[in-house]
Order: structure tokens, then C-alpha cells, then sequence
């Protein structure tokens, strides 16, 4: 009997069965093969333009919630971005999550709130997003577009609702496209 590991994907009698912890995993995206980049910038473009049909059975068979592509957007960004609400409500049930800032330090509810998306602002709300998270967060975002229903729905303090906002860049985020 050879006492030789067995090639990967291969078990011999008497060793632990292959497993996919011993695959090897890339250290970084430019290690990915090209069809995996691929398919990872149609999920993009999929919650982008709202396509939830397409992407669930994705998300079904293990697509992350949460996969972020080259500028830090996740799919829940996008598609909360682009007032995709059937979207939104089906990557925050996958658990997807509703604070996760981009590169840029912007989160889905202050770019909900920047395209005036009500719906998706109340459906992040409603899944707990935190109105304090970002750059700018989305009190600061409902404060220069003067949405006041709006700071009530965030919860602004009175002190938030009065603050210096000093020189507070909300646009247009480059989400649009990335």
C-alpha cells in the first residue's frame, strides 16, 4: 500500500476522503479564473437591473449576499441604488447585509435615500440598517436633500437634525455604474 497522500479530489482506502477545504483557494481576485470573474460581474449587473428571478436561484445554490465587487459595492447596494425593491427584500431575506459600506465608505441606505428610493429606505430600515453608518451616513444625505419625514423614520436626534454639516460630498455616488 502506497503511503502517498492521495491526489486531490482522489481517497484512497485508508485516508480521509478529499474534501473541498483541500482544494486550493485564490489569494486575491486577480487569481480567479476568468469564467468565475465573469459570472460574478452578470450577479452584478443582474441586481443592477433588478433581475431577482435570475439572481435567486444564484443565491440559492451559494452565491454570497454579501459579494462585493471592485469598488466595494455588494449586490444589495446595487440594486438598493437602483429602487429595486422586490430586490432588496429578497438579498436582505438571503441575508444580505444592509450595512455594508462601499469603498467609498457609502452604505444602501444613504444611496437609497440620495435617489429619493422610499420603499427600499423603509425596507433597510425595517431589516435594521444603522442611519449612522457611512460617509456620508444617511442622516447627513436626508438632511441636504431636506427630507425631514425622513429624519424622523432614521431616528435623528435633535442634535443631528441641527448640526454643521460642513462640506458633506452625497453625489452623485459612484454606484451608478460600479
Amino acid at each position: 500500500m502506497s503511503t502517498n497522500p492521495p491526489e486531490s479530489g482522489q481517497s484512497a482506502a485508508n485516508s480521509t476522503p478529499a474534501t473541498s477545504n483541500d482544494v486550493p483557494k485564490p489569494n486575491s481576485v486577480s487569481e480567479l479564473p476568468q469564467e468565475t470573474l465573469n459570472f460574478a460581474a452578470k450577479c452584478f449587473d443582474l441586481a443592477r437591473n433588478g433581475d431577482e428571478a435570475t439572481l435567486k436561484p444564484h443565491l440559492d445554490a451559494g452565491l454570497p449576499a454579501n459579494l462585493t465587487n471592485s469598488k466595494g459595492n455588494t449586490l444589495l447596494m446595487l440594486g438598493a441604488y437602483n429602487g429595486h425593491i422586490s430586490l432588496v427584500r429578497m438579498l436582505l431575506a438571503k441575508g444580505a447585509d444592509p450595512d455594508v459600506c462601499n469603498d467609498l465608505g457609502q452604505s444602501p441606505l444613504a444611496g437609497a435615500i440620495f435617489k429619493n428610493e422610499e420603499e427600499v429606505v423603509r425596507a433597510l430600515i425595517d431589516a435594521g440598517a444603522d442611519p449612522r453608518k457611512g460617509t456620508p451616513n444617511a442622516i447627513e444625505c436626508a438632511r441636504v436633500f431636506k427630507k425631514e419625514e425622513w429624519l424622523t423614520l432614521l431616528g435623528a436626534t435633535a442634535e443631528e437634525r441641527t448640526k454643521e454639516l460642513g462640506n458633506i460630498n452625497v453625489g452623485p455616488p459612484p454606484m451608478a455604474g460600479g
